[in-house]
């Protein structure tokens, strides 16, 4: 790994990047990968570092678990849809999971992961990892739904990770799914309150992974999406 500095202080609580070998050592173990991929994501790592001091990219609580808690999170859903190419991942935020995703498909002919971020301080720094990194995706500093609805060409999977409620995600996915994605979406342990939420207003039949990484995490799995209500907007809320 790189020995790159982060610019912070103990004010902030942030762990040295040292104190990262173990966690990461432990990440690559349960969630492994190629040697190229590992030095592709050890310069995305070194690259949020260093942005993380003047961007708020993840959490300040989580950086101490930064591979455990964001890579493996990330890396386990290549494992659940293998033969997934092309990727969408909404609200990428500091690239968990979209730029893990596509650091680990960077060796894949034909690969490519959407990456859908509407803050343009955020936008920058995934393009920043985008050519530091060599992996293949393309930034959409964009609205999600703008992106969803103006989106070409086939979607293998669509993901998102900490951006909006499982019935929003739902809504924001369903025009991929319908046109043959599979939505990922990882969610906490209150997993059951938000599909209860969402069946209100839409018909599925998800599959739940429990999180490799612990945590009392889940994957939302779901290949079909139908309103409730054929009249409702968006959100699946009746008008």
């Amino acid at each position: 790994m790189s020995t790159a500095q982060p610019r912070s202080t103990s004010r902030q609580g942030i762990a040295p990047p040292d104190s990262l070998a173990a966690d990461r050592a432990t990440a690559l173990a349960l969630t492994p990968v190629s040697r190229e991929t590992e030095g592709r994501l050890d310069r995305f790592i070194d690259l949020l570092w260093t942005w993380q001091a003047k961007t708020n990219l993840v959490s300040p609580a989580t950086l101490p678990k930064l591979w455990s808690r964001h890579v493996s999170d990330s890396l386990q859903l290549l494992d659940i849809v293998p033969n997934a190419k092309v990727w969408m991942d909404l609200g990428s935020g500091g690239g968990f999971p979209g730029m893990v995703l596509a650091c680990a498909l960077a060796d894949t002919p034909g690969a490519l992961v959407h990456l859908v971020e509407r803050n343009g301080k955020k936008a920058a720094f995934l393009r920043e990892a985008l050519r530091v990194t060599g992996a293949p995706g393309m930034v959409h500093l964009a609205d999600i739904e703008d992106t969803v609805d103006s989106a070409t060409g086939p979607i293998d999977c669509v993901t998102a990770r900490a951006v909006a409620p499982l019935h929003q995600l739902i809504s924001y996915a369903a025009p991929l799914v319908k046109k043959g994605a599979k939505a990922l979406f990882l969610k906490g342990q209150d997993v059951e309150v938000e599909l209860t939420e969402a069946t209100k207003y839409w018909k599925i039949k998800p599959r739940l992974h429990p999180s490799r990484t612990g945590g009392h995490g889940w994957i939302v799995e779901i290949d079909k999406i139908e309103r409730c209500n054929p009249t409702a907007d968006a959100d699946g809320r009746p008008v």
